[in-house]
């Protein structure tokens, strides 16, 4: 793996964990100001606020198991694309997502940039 390859997996093992903690202040990092996503419905906005907010915590984890599996990482230099799915495991059920997020170095940071969810169906 390329140096850029090895600090987004890492940053990815972080995102990961902190799905499970509900780490706000993690997403309030790692999230660009102006970060847009695709919806599961295709429809992109600036998603910051709305991902900080999902992960403050409340009554208690939202997560009881995240995996992700099939990840690949495509290094660009000042900027990495990461595909993969997303496994979820909660007491409301389970849930299966696949992800593409852009990784941007900004301000001597990787941040993500734009990213898309899509949800599997069996």
């Amino acid at each position: 793996m390329s140096p850029v390859q090895t600090e987004i997996a890492a940053l990815e093992e972080c995102l990961r964990q902190a799905e499970l903690g509900l780490d706000a202040d993690f997403f309030e990092e790692v999230l660009a100001d102006e970060a847009v996503l695709v919806n599961e419905e295709g429809m992109p906005f600036l998603a910051k606020q709305k991902v900080v907010d999902a992960h403050r915590p409340g009554k208690g984890p939202k997560f009881t198991r995240v995996e992700m599996s099939g990840m690949k990482i495509v290094d660009h230099g000042i900027a990495a694309v990461v595909t993969c799915q997303g496994n979820y495991e909660s007491p409301q059920g389970n849930h299966t997502l696949n992800f593409m997020r852009v990784w941007a170095m900004k301000s001597d940071r990787w941040q993500i940039v734009a990213g898309s969810i899509s949800k599997v169906t069996s």
